[in-house]
Parts: C-alpha cells; sequence; structure tokens
C-alpha cells in the first residue's frame, strides 16, 4: 500500500449489513447444560451446522464469543459462488479431475442449498440469482483465464469465456459462470437462527470457550466456568480456538478491506459479481440500497497480513480505485473483513485431528465462507449423524498435507510468522517513548524493560497493555484505521483495553501500569 494520506477516511466506520439487520441479544451461557452437540461459534459456518443438526432431530448449543453473524459473517461481501477466483485450473493440476470435480459439485451445491432454504423457510435476505466473473483487464493474462474458464467447465460448472462484461470499462478477457446467487447475509442468517431456536435449538451469545475436553461425552467451558456436556463439538470460530490439532500451522490469515457507495441515478448496475487478482485483487458487486430502487457498490481488496499493513491507505486507494471506474455517490460505509487461507487452497471441514471421534472444525474458506459455511453445516450434519459424503475426503483437515505441492506454501506461511515472532523483538519502534504517541494513535514501546501496546485515545488519555498476544506470543501492532491492535502470526485482534475481538486468542491482554499513572 502506499503512504498514508492526512485527512478523514471515507464512509463510516460500519458494515452495511450491521447497519441494516436487527441487533441479537441471546443469553449467555449461565449454568451448565448438555446437549447432542455444541457448536462453538455463531457465523455462517456454525449457524448453518447447528440448523442442519436440529433439523436433523438433535438437540443443540450455539455457543458465541461476541454476537451471533456479527463477526466475519457481518463483514463479508456475501457472494454465494462456484467460481473461486482461480482455483479450478490449480485443483485440477494438484486435485486431479476428480478433485476439482467434488469441489464444484459441493460449492455449486450450497448455493441451491441456500436458494432452496430460503424458498422452504420463507426467508427474506434479498436473495439474487447473478452471474459471477473472475475478470482481467491485462492482455497477458488472458490465456489464465481461458484454462480456468475449460478446467471450470470440466469440472461441471456452466463456465464460458467471455471478452463480454457489464463492467463499466473493458476488460481483456473473464470467465462467466451464469446463476450463482448474492444476498444479504445477517438477513440469511438470522432467519436460520430463528427457525433453530423453534426446533428446540438454544444460542449464548457474550460467550467464549475457553476449554475443550474430549471423551465420550465431550465438555466444552466457558470463560464463566459453566460447562456444556456434548456427545459431540463442532469448533466454527473461523480460526480455530484450539490448537491441538496444529491447524495453525496450515492457515495464514489475510484481512481485506471495504468501501461501499450509492450508484449514481442512472448509473447502470454492472449486473453480477466479479473478482480480479489484478491490482492487489478487486472484488465488486452491489446490492439493494433505499427505498426508491436504488443500488450500493461494494468494493472490496487492499489485503494484507493482519498488524502488517497500513490499512487507512488501503481504505484510500480503494476509495479512489472505486471512484475512478464507477459513476457513484459519497461513500457511505467502509469496513474490512478477515479470512484464512489453507496452505493446500481447500477449506479444511471435517474431524478436527488424525485421533478425534466426537470433535470436527470447519475453517480456511479463503474468502469464499458463504458457500464453504453453508457445505460445511451440511457436510458435518451427515458426518455427526454416521453418514457418508463423497465430498468428505476431498475437505478432510486429517489429509496428507506434507507433499511437495503443499510444502512451499507451508514453508513460506512458517518462515513469515517465524520472521515475525523473532524479527519483530529485534525491530526497534517508530516511537521511542509513550510521550511521542500522538492522539488517535499506538505503539509498541518498551516501559521499565517491558515491551506495551500503548493507545492515546482522542481525548489524550493512555491505555496500556502487553504486547504478547495470548495465543502464542508474537508482538501485536496498531490497525489505526481500525484502533485495534492485530497479531501478524496467526490474525488474532484485540480492543484497546486487551479484551479479545476476534481468535484464535482466547484470554485477553494483560493490563499494563504505565510509570506515573
Amino acid at each position: 500500500m502506499t503512504a498514508n494520506t492526512p485527512g478523514p477516511l471515507p464512509g463510516r466506520p460500519e458494515s452495511y449489513w450491521m447497519e441494516t439487520s436487527a441487533a441479537t441479544s441471546h443469553p449467555p451461557l449461565a449454568e451448565d447444560i448438555e446437549v447432542d452437540v455444541a457448536v462453538v461459534g455463531g457465523g455462517v459456518a456454525g449457524l448453518s451446522t447447528a440448523w442442519e443438526l436440529a433439523r436433523d432431530g438433535r438437540s443443540v448449543a450455539v455457543l458465541e464469543a461476541d454476537r451471533i453473524a456479527a463477526g466475519v459473517t457481518g463483514h463479508t461481501t456475501a457472494k454465494v459462488t462456484a467460481l473461486h477466483s482461480l482455483v479450478y485450473e490449480r485443483l485440477r493440476r494438484t486435485r486431479g479431475p476428480e478433485g476439482a470435480r467434488l469441489y464444484a459439485e459441493s460449492q455449486q451445491q450450497a448455493v441451491e442449498h441456500v436458494a432452496a432454504l430460503c424458498s422452504e423457510l420463507g426467508i427474506d435476505c434479498g436473495l439474487e440469482r447473478a452471474p459471477a466473473y473472475t475478470y482481467t483487464t491485462r492482455a497477458a493474462d488472458t490465456d489464465q483465464l481461458r484454462a480456468e474458464a475449460a478446467a471450470a467447465r470440466e469440472a461441471g460448472l456452466d463456465a464460458v469465456y467471455t471478452e463480454e462484461t457489464g463492467l463499466p470499462f473493458p476488460v481483456a478477457g473473464a470467465v462467466r459462470v451464469a446463476d450463482q446467487a448474492q444476498f444479504h447475509p445477517r438477513g440469511y442468517l438470522l432467519a436460520l437462527a430463528g427457525e433453530l431456536r423453534a426446533r428446540g435449538g438454544v444460542i449464548h451469545e457474550r460467550t467464549r470457550v475457553t476449554g475443550l475436553h474430549e471423551g465420550s461425552p465431550c465438555k466444552v467451558t466457558a470463560e464463566s466456568g459453566h460447562t456444556v456436556t456434548a456427545r459431540s463439538v463442532v469448533v466454527a470460530t473461523h480460526y480455530p480456538v484450539f490448537d491441538r490439532a496444529l491447524l495453525f500451522a496450515r492457515l495464514s490469515p489475510r484481512r481485506e478491506l471495504v468501501v461501499a457507495a450509492p450508484l449514481a441515478e442512472g448509473a447502470q448496475d454492472p449486473g453480477g459479481m466479479y473478482i480480479t487478482p489484478d491490482e492487489g485483487k478487486r472484488s465488486v458487486r452491489t446490492a439493494p440500497y433505499g427505498d426508491a430502487g436504488g443500488r450500493l457498490l461494494i468494493v472490496t481488496g487492499e489485503s494484507f497480513t493482519p498488524g502488517t499493513g497500513d490499512a487507512a491507505a488501503g481504505f484510500r486507494a480503494l476509495d479512489t480505485w472505486m471512484r475512478e471506474r464507477f459513476d457513484v455517490g459519497e461513500t457511505a460505509y467502509r469496513w474490512a473483513a478477515q479470512d484464512n487461507d489453507v496452505s493446500d487452497g481447500v477449506p479444511m471441514i471435517g474431524a478436527f485431528h488424525p485421533g478425534a471421534r466426537h470433535t470436527y472444525v470447519a475453517t480456511g474458506f479463503g474468502g469464499w465462507g458463504m458457500t464453504g459455511g453453508v457445505l460445511a453445516g451440511q457436510l458435518l450434519a451427515r458426518l455427526i449423524g454416521g453418514g457418508e459424503s463423497p465430498w468428505a475426503g476431498l475437505y478432510d483437515p486429517r489429509r496428507l498435507w506434507s507433499t511437495v505441492r503443499e510444502a512451499p506454501a507451508l514453508l513460506r506461511q512458517q518462515a513469515e510468522v517465524a520472521r515475525h515472532f523473532i524479527g519483530d523483538r529485534l525491530r526497534t519502534t517508530h516511537v521511542d517513548s509513550v510521550a511521542e504517541i500522538p492522539a488517535g494513535s499506538g505503539a509498541v514501546v518498551r516501559v521499565e524493560g517491558r515491551r506495551c501496546a500503548v493507545h492515546r485515545d482522542e481525548s489524550g488519555a493512555l491505555h496500556a497493555v502487553s504486547a504478547r498476544c495470548t495465543h502464542l506470543g508474537c508482538l501485536v501492532a496498531f490497525n489505526e484505521a481500525e484502533t485495534a491492535w492485530e497479531c501478524p502470526c496467526h490474525g488474532s485482534r484485540f480492543a484497546t483495553d486487551g479484551s479479545v475481538l476476534q481468535g484464535p486468542a482466547t484470554r485477553p491482554l494483560e493490563a499494563r501500569e504505565l510509570p506515573g499513572s
């Protein structure tokens, strides 16, 4: 990203999905309970899994650290599509034609499952069927897109190569898959949560899970000390909050920025969902906006590892890109989303680890959590019920991963973690003392021999916490645009008071006293 530019950031710091949906208020876990299945995490994967299990007649408890459908799911772009950028040519090479076919079949089935549930349950979530495109503006990359179109078509998708799109600027080429979908993610999931409760499921918000005992039965322990005893446990916390499976070695966190502005009156809706790997990735879609039939343009991009990027510069760059290409009004919203990439490029859905008998995990959706989360719900419900699925082997977290193909990506990920774990301790910060921290900013500063994460709020008050992430001890860095401490190793995020905003960390950063305070 470019250097930060002075001045206000574009739009209000709020997700459009969060602002245009009702707040939730499910009670925290206040007593020990027993259910058939405990689902840890209330995002799309957790709620989809809980719904499928409840529909099968099982008693289910969803345990969410904050509010359901308010984390990654509440900040997504909400594309429901089986066209995942340039995945099929790579899968054809690494998993063979059958692996690519199973991936396409399972992902497209998730698209259709969402549409079927909306119809069956009468869910009003603004579901729209629209084509999805992966495009390039560079003539040199068209051969790659032609190969992707052929691989996606061979895998079973209705994919074609085209040079025509609804974008208001020319493209060199694109892959098009018809009849995909987009929706209001919280509109969909809050309705699904209501149906879950109607079938006897329970939801406990503000219930952070800190312990897991595997056995027959299993037991999960909340931060409050209360427990849930269950025959099976599903960990669907975006990044697994338990490391016993060593999945963190195969996952790399990625944060992406979002800006949204209403299309100007008379401006043409691009009429689809778009993504390009050009310019550090750009993703585009529209959504219904206002009562007069307007459309909101939603643009995503400027990816960076948490704790390493200049989010303020990224928001400005993304806003500039949008305005140079689309006829839009004043930017209305800005927000950020976070996801995890798996070193072999395929989500991990299934048994938690090789010795697991009653614990399951869903993670690593690589930015495609809407279809991935819905698919996870169907697959995990079937596995927990003792059934089989043709997709189980493809997504199995226990799959052999130390292969020649995956090793380079895995080594890059671990080298990056090691660089931060060791290098960040040797590197000096941009300030030498607490006194140099300006209002609204933060920095890691050595205070009386210890590294402290210090934030000075707009009133000038200081807030100091330990700079060591409580997950595995990497040093955090300050994200000024989002006013949060972020861990560059595994993506944990903390508020300025040290409380956990996003895992895998489950414990807050310890408070620190500053001399003279």
